[in-house]
């Protein structure tokens, strides 16, 4: 079985693929896994690393062609808060928590979790549950090493906190180039935090 071996990021081929693969986010962070293409072409994923795979990314063949990845639409909620400041809020709690968060321009979104919607909810956001792709902030468990995720500092193990533009994260000692955005009273960086949002 031929194999796949490398990954070429979001937007970074023009050739057509020779077949398409739709994985949903568990598959997409996959080291070796014997996979068949939307066309019927089969072949074995493997990388020396896992990688957080993004759509549009591509599986490089040991023939030189492409496998386009598709992210499969999957069961979410969309969270959406009253102000920017208060999703920054729902992001905290949504962070501390761990849970892999995809950042929207004025929404939060994360896999359906009834605990999650009711914590949500508690907190006064509005949650709609929808059907779509799920591409979180930095993919659950990224790795430093993949080149298209460059947000301006390192991924590790913890990077799947809400930093983008106004929800960014507080709780893992990161260092932001958006420092100026940090002087709400409600947020505090680094490991220990004084008390829980209400």
């Amino acid at each position: 079985m031929i194999r796949a071996t490398q990954v070429r990021g979001q937007h970074r081929f023009t050739e057509a693929p020779a077949d398409t693969v739709v994985l949903d986010f568990d598959d997409r962070h996959r080291r070796r896994m014997a996979m068949t293409g939307t066309r019927g072409l089969e072949f074995l994923l493997d990388l020396e690393n896992a990688v957080a795979l993004r759509g549009g990314d591509a599986l490089v063949l040991e023939d030189g062609r492409l496998v386009e990845v598709v992210a499969a639409p999957e069961p979410l909620l969309e969270i959406r808060g009253r102000d920017p400041h208060h999703l920054i809020r729902v992001g905290w709690h949504l962070g501390n928590r761990h849970l892999p968060t995809q950042i929207m321009a004025k929404a939060l979104r994360i896999r359906r979790d009834h605990v999650i919607e009711a914590m949500v909810k508690g907190l006064g956001a509005r949650v709609m549950e929808i059907e779509a792709p799920f591409d979180p902030e930095g993919g659950a468990y990224a790795d430093a090493g993949h080149a298209h995720h460059d947000h301006g500092h390192h991924h590790n193990d913890h990077d799947h906190h809400p930093h983008d533009h106004a929800a960014h994260d507080h709780g893992h000692g990161h260092h932001h180039h958006n420092d100026e955005h940090c002087d709400h009273p409600d947020h505090h960086h680094g490991h220990k935090h004084a008390h829980d949002h209400k």
